[in-house]
C-alpha cells in the first residue's frame, strides 16, 4: 500500500522578514526567511508549533526551537547539518572546526556548500557557523549578511568583519 505524504506549509512576519515554513507528514522539512508573503496551505500541527517557538525565538523569550524536523540530504550533508545542530544558542563554530568534528579536515570548502544548502536555517542554526578565526562570511538566509549578523545579536555574539 502506497504511503500517503501529506504536505502543508505556513507564512508569518518576523523582525527579519516573512518566514516560510514547509511541512511533510508533519515534520517540517524546509524554511526560509525573508521571501514574499506566501499563502498557508493544508495543516500540521508541526506548523503551529514552529510559528509559535520561532516568534517566542525572535523576541528573545526562548532558546530553543525543538519541533519536529526532517533532513533531506546526502550523507556528507546530514553530518555537516547534524554538527551544526550540537550549537545551542549563543555558541559558534568554524567551517573548519565543523570540518575537524565530522572527520574530514580538508573539506572545509565542502561544509560551506553543505551550510548554504542546509534546508532548515534557525532549527539547525548555520548563522553560528563563522569563518576562520572568527569572522562573519555569507549567509544565504533571508537578506543576507545583515540577517546573519541580527541573529548573532539575538543571541549575544558578534563576529569580525
Amino acid at each position: 500500500m502506497k504511503k500517503m505524504t501529506e504536505e502543508a506549509t505556513r507564512c508569518f512576519a518576523s523582525p527579519i522578514g516573512n518566514i516560510f515554513v514547509k511541512a511533510r507528514n508533519n515534520k517540517v522539512v524546509y524554511l526560509t526567511m525573508g521571501g514574499p508573503k506566501m499563502d498557508n496551505t493544508g495543516k500540521a500541527s508541526v506548523l503551529d508549533i514552529a510559528e509559535k517557538q520561532l516568534t517566542r525565538y525572535f523576541s528573545g523569550k526562548s532558546r530553543q526551537l525543538d519541533f519536529e524536523i526532517l533532513l533531506e540530504g546526502t550523507e556528507f550533508q546530514r553530518a555537516v547539518w547534524g554538527e551544526i545542530a550540537k550549537l545551542g544558542f549563543g555558541e559558534t563554530k568554524t567551517y573548519g572546526e565543523i570540518a575537524e568534528a565530522i572527520g574530514r579536515p580538508k573539506a572545509v570548502r565542502a561544509v560551506g556548500g553543505a551550510v548554504g544548502a542546509n534546508p532548515v536555517p534557525l532549527v539547525v542554526g548555520c548563522h553560528r557557523v563563522l569563518g576562520s578565526s572568527g569572522k562573519i562570511t555569507g549567509y544565504s538566509g533571508g537578506d543576507g549578511l545583515p540577517t546573519k549578523r541580527w541573529l548573532l545579536a539575538l543571541e549575544g555574539l558578534t563576529a569580525k568583519e
